[in-house]
């Protein structure tokens, strides 16, 4: 059995362009453009590399934001693209078939599985893969949160020799984080530590916190946080419904709020949103003590935006009709 580490980048359309606007038969968060693999032996040894460019079908225009990340110009996939079907076939042929599939993240292998049925190739032989993140969280400070791969690297002190942002470069770098983990081990508590990063909060805890929830499978943005200001605001004292006041956004999906109990006063609520596998909006919610330093965050936001938004909006002026058109142009 062989472990394949698995990076890939992947083309996005520009929002409002016309491939965003394209029906696709299989609905895609991203077309795949370049594929990177590394494999860990058995015995933890990093062994061959793979590398593949991708010429896209449905997302033509590379994305300007994916060309200045990745350092990928559409002139590159002209030239050493090819077909996704095709370098499915070579990827899986290097692979071998006793194989498990390792990524950091959990974006790769959904995006990968979204390709595969654009395309209408097998899906099945992705099913042995594993979140590399998981395993490293367990096997070292036991958190929840999703470390980046450069925070790992930090940790076990391994040296970036490899360019970021490159599939073959994060995939080289993610393989030797795994030479270094029980990845056996790994495999057979994945799902204790799977749970543990469900239920767990993806970002700091500040002082004064109350209470801790995750919630799951939400629609979309305006949904969960629909559900967090409505049936889920609940007291973390008693339990009753409490009235919520305006969210305001914080960096990285956070959202902030101030709501108020009849009988036990005002707390501060901090959510933030991360998407799930399935594409469905996952939210943890924080509640504090309205005390807290959370929520003179809060009050410090609402005094620099309360002024700006109470400031009365000035109506346009319509234009008087004009006297002087035609029977023709009224009509």
């Amino acid at each position: 059995m062989d472990f394949i580490v698995l990076d890939m980048e992947w083309n996005q359309p520009w929002p409002g362009s016309p491939s965003a606007k394209k029906v696709l038969p299989q609905p895609i968060r991203g077309e795949i453009i370049q594929i990177g693999a590394v494999r860990v032996t058995e015995d933890r040894q990093v062994a061959d590399e793979f590398q593949v460019m991708i010429r896209p079908k449905y997302f033509r225009h590379l994305n300007r934001r994916v060309s200045k990340l990745t350092g990928i110009k559409e002139s590159r996939l002209k030239e050493e693209g090819i077909p996704f079907p095709e370098a499915i076939e070579k990827f899986c042929a290097w692979c071998g078939e006793d194989i498990v599939i390792l990524t950091w993240g959990f974006d790769d292998v959904t995006i990968l599985r979204e390709n595969l049925k654009l395309f209408g190739l097998n899906t099945d032989w992705t099913q042995r893969w594993y979140n590399a993140q998981m395993i490293f969280n367990a096997q070292t400070d036991g958190s929840s949160s999703q470390k980046a791969l450069k925070t790992a690297m930090e940790i076990f002190e391994i040296e970036a020799t490899r360019p970021a942002h490159d599939a073959l470069g994060d995939a080289y770098h993610t393989a030797l984080i795994c030479a270094r983990l029980d990845l056996k081990r790994g495999m057979t508590e994945y799902a204790q530590a799977l749970t543990s990063h469900e239920n767990g909060f993806h970002g700091a805890e500040l002082p004064g916190c109350l209470a801790r929830r995750v919630y799951h499978d939400y629609a979309d943005k305006r949904a969960a946080l629909s559900a967090m200001a409505g049936e889920e605001n609940k007291c973390p004292l008693c339990g009753k419904k409490m009235l919520g006041s305006r969210w305001f956004s914080q960096p990285g999906h956070r959202y902030m709020d101030l709501a108020t109990c009849p009988e036990h006063g005002k707390f501060l609520i901090r959510v933030r949103l991360s998407q799930q596998p399935n594409g469905l909006v996952r939210v943890s919610r924080l509640t504090y003590e309205a005390t807290s330093e959370a929520a003179q965050a809060y009050a410090r936001r609402a005094e620099k935006a309360d002024p700006e938004e109470q400031r009365p909006r000035r109506r346009r002026r319509r234009s008087a009709p004009r006297e002087d058109k035609t029977e023709t142009d009224k009509r």
